[in-house]
């Protein structure tokens, strides 16, 4: 089983991943789809491509692990082919975290999923794309770096560093035929949001302009442009999806 049309997507398991793999394989994409724990989910998702008609592998991996990355970029060239769309969707819990009780590994903690997993993953997919000269990196991103929550520093901090790397990328790589954007969703509820005390969203809704929450597919439309063709022109950009609730 080997293509030359690969995306990975990364923490695709559940949730915005699991989402946006499905959408790049009925785009005709051949997707990894990585995780690290919940096999069982990540089979459901490659199953359901599969009966879709599209080519889809389960790639278990720890992201934020430079072994584990170079490793898991060997396995998809051997299954699938070389990686040309990188989408970094994978993340961890986000504590919030008092300023009084903030410590450099709260910050750490969130930055090992926003800074060095990235790199990691870019540096591991980047010989195949400069090779071809034509690459997607894709990097999902949030707005919450707008909305400054109080008690959610350590994973403001690491949202705009990862925007930062988006930037600085998109003008390195550009001339090899690379684009490097940011998809910044809003509070999309998700698996791990069911806990989400139902005030919570009708406050959150009263704000958002469309007078709706958004959905998963929302946030993989946006992805599966950006991966397209039509996206060559576009890079070093941050797409906010989140119905207007903050305005870039």
């Amino acid at each position: 089983m080997n293509t030359n049309h690969v995306a990975l997507v990364t923490g695709a398991s559940r949730g915005l991943g699991a989402a946006i793999a499905r959408r790049l394989a009925a785009d005709g994409w051949a997707v990894a789809v990585n995780f690290r724990s919940g096999a069982d989910l990540a089979d459901r998702v490659v199953n359901d491509i599969r009966a879709a008609g599209g080519l889809a592998q389960a790639f278990a991996a720890d992201v934020t692990d430079e072994a584990a990355v170079a490793d898991l970029i060997d396995r998809i060239i051997q299954q699938l082919g070389s990686v040309t769309v990188l989408v970094a969707n994978a993340t961890g819990p986000q504590p919030p975290v008092r300023v009084e009780d903030l410590t450099w590994q709260a910050h750490l903690d969130q930055l090992v999923f926003f800074v060095k997993s990235p790199t990691l993953l870019l540096q591991a997919v980047l010989p195949a794309m400069k090779a071809r000269r034509w690459g997607r990196v894709i990097q999902i991103g949030s707005d919450i770096f707008e909305r400054a929550l109080p008690g959610m520093s350590a994973y403001v901090v690491a949202k705009g560093a990862q925007l930062g790397l988006t930037r600085s990328w998109a003008r390195e790589l550009g001339p090899a035929g690379i684009t490097v954007n940011m998809v910044a969703p809003g509070w999309i509820p998700v698996e791990r949001h069911t806990d989400a005390p139902a005030e919570d969203l009708h406050r959150y809704l009263a704000e958002v302009p469309v007078g709706r929450l958004g959905v998963p597919d929302d946030v993989a439309a946006v992805v599966s442009f950006l991966a397209s063709d039509a996206a060559g022109f576009l890079t070093g950009q941050r797409i906010t999806v989140n119905g207007g609730h903050t305005i870039d």
